[in-house]
């Protein structure tokens, strides 16, 4: 039987780890081609390894550099000539009790977050045919304060307004533009939110206990979300964000 995604194009940006990771292991599951990209040489090669070169291209540069987004496109395009899906996932962030908050920290995350989403969707558009689509990882805190976390939770609030104005924007050429926004989810950017393993302990099961389900997401639960917005089953789905995180945002 053919995948949800059979000869599709698709770029997963962040690819190399996580929730970037296991979406581009389902996507090529289902039958895409994917592109993933990633800071870190080390991590990307060890992403094709497990995703398999033959399926999948890795890219290594920044999100929130405009000229190697340049780059990425222009291989994109020699390479493939299309991008039907895009799945704009890199981001990051830290947290900063009001107080603390550096202007370093508020420009790294603008710039990773917000700046890095837009223009890889702008970027991308002369590569998408119509009827394409366009997924945004924002999380549960675009719509839920948590403390120390006031500038990452920002950012993601921008990422869900991007996509009700890009799915205006992109209406005459029936691109979706949707959001998946996950919950606590058990991925390797949370080693970075501690210096100690009793600390990360400590930051993992304090959020579970956020979760009504008793529990943290797993990097593939964000996948499948993030693999329904971008394929014919959700046709008639746009402008949304989809939460998928245990209940933590609706209870």
């Amino acid at each position: 039987m053919a995948g949800k995604l059979e000869g599709k194009i698709a770029l997963v940006t962040g690819g190399s780890s996580g929730i970037g990771l296991a979406t581009a292991q389902l996507f090529v599951k289902e039958g895409a081609y994917v592109y993933i990209t990633g800071r870190r040489q080390a991590e990307l090669d060890k992403a094709v390894k497990s995703i398999g070169a033959k399926y999948v291209t890795a890219v290594r540069g920044d999100a929130s550099n405009l000229d190697d987004l340049d780059r990425l496109y222009a291989q994109i395009k020699q390479e493939k000539g299309r991008l039907d899906v895009v799945f704009a996932n890199a981001g990051g962030g830290s947290f900063a009790p009001l107080g603390t908050i550096t202007e370093e920290l508020y420009d790294q995350t603008f710039n990773t977050n917000v700046k890095g989403v837009l223009f890889t969707v702008q970027k991308a558009l002369p590569l998408i045919p119509d009827g394409g689509s366009i997924i945004l990882n924002a999380s549960i805190v675009s719509i839920k304060g948590m403390p120390a976390f006031s500038v990452y939770s920002a950012t993601k609030a921008a990422v869900r307004s991007f996509a009700r104005s890009l799915t205006t924007d992109l209406k005459d050429r029936k691109i979706r533009v949707n959001v998946v926004s996950p919950g606590p989810t058990d991925t390797p950017i949370l080693d970075g939110l501690a210096e100690t393993e009793e600390g990360r302990h400590g930051i993992r099961t304090q959020l579970a206990s956020m979760v009504p389900l008793g529990r943290m997401g797993r990097p593939d639960e964000i996948g499948k979300a993030a693999l329904f917005l971008a394929s014919d089953d959700a046709s008639y789905v746009a402008g949304v964000e989809l939460f998928v995180d245990g209940g933590s945002a609706q209870v």
